[in-house]
């Protein structure tokens, strides 16, 4: 998997290389919009999940992991300068647990995502963007077993989230996107009121959706 992410991330790379060429060659259209302050952005993505595991105590030795997920994804972007915008993500999703003993059980996770953003090239037709901020993760509807012995979890977490993309205007008010970001998110397991340890899911998610501008 990281070898897929290393490859995701290079990809990212060379097209944010190639905006500010693209940029040059669009900026003289007069029907580019961009964007501006008091501009409201709804982005809805189809989002991969893709946990990075690592684990702790009785977790690590089981060699728990958490299998992806892919699910659809909504955001709202409030824009207060050109450049400077504030977006919420929500999305849910459910993921099943592994070990080296079998499965586990399923979890729900709910994972609002608040990040402040800095956004490139705001009048043309090509924006890329970076953003950082709070992700508050809850985990819920669990039914987690190691057989027949029920596993309790932490309800929930708080963590930095990471945040790199680019919309790509298409109509006046309507535009593509593509997006990375990295969540920060862990819990930690017991048993019979033993400790098992702890869990870091850390995803790396990856979107492509559609936009528009209010």
């Amino acid at each position: 998997m990281r070898k897929g992410l290393g490859a995701i991330v290079m990809a990212c790379a060379a097209l944010f290389a190639g905006t500010a060429q693209a940029a040059g060659e669009t900026s003289s259209n007069s029907s580019i919009d961009g964007i501006h302050a008091g501009d409201i952005l709804v982005r809805l993505r189809a989002i991969s999940i893709q946990p990075d595991v690592s684990a702790g105590g009785a977790l690590g030795t089981l060699g728990v992991g958490v299998n992806n997920a892919i699910v659809p994804e909504l955001d709202f972007t409030y824009m207060f300068t050109d450049q400077i915008g504030m977006e919420l993500i929500l999305a849910t999703s459910r993921h099943q647990v592994t070990s080296n003993i079998g499965g586990l059980g399923g979890v729900g996770v709910l994972p609002p995502t608040l990040l402040l953003q800095y956004h490139f090239n705001h009048a043309g037709r090509v924006r890329p963007y970076v953003g950082a901020g709070l992700n508050y993760t809850y985990f819920y509807n669990d039914k987690l077993k190691a057989g027949d012995t029920p596993v309790s979890i932490t309800r929930s977490s708080f963590g930095p989230a990471l945040q790199a993309g680019v919309d790509v205007q298409v109509a006046k008010n309507l535009f593509v996107n593509a997006d990375l970001k990295k969540i920060w998110m862990r819990t930690s397991a017991s048993a019979n009121g033993a400790d098992l340890g702890s869990l870091k899911i850390d995803p790396w998610v990856i979107g492509v959706g559609v936009g528009m501008k209010f």
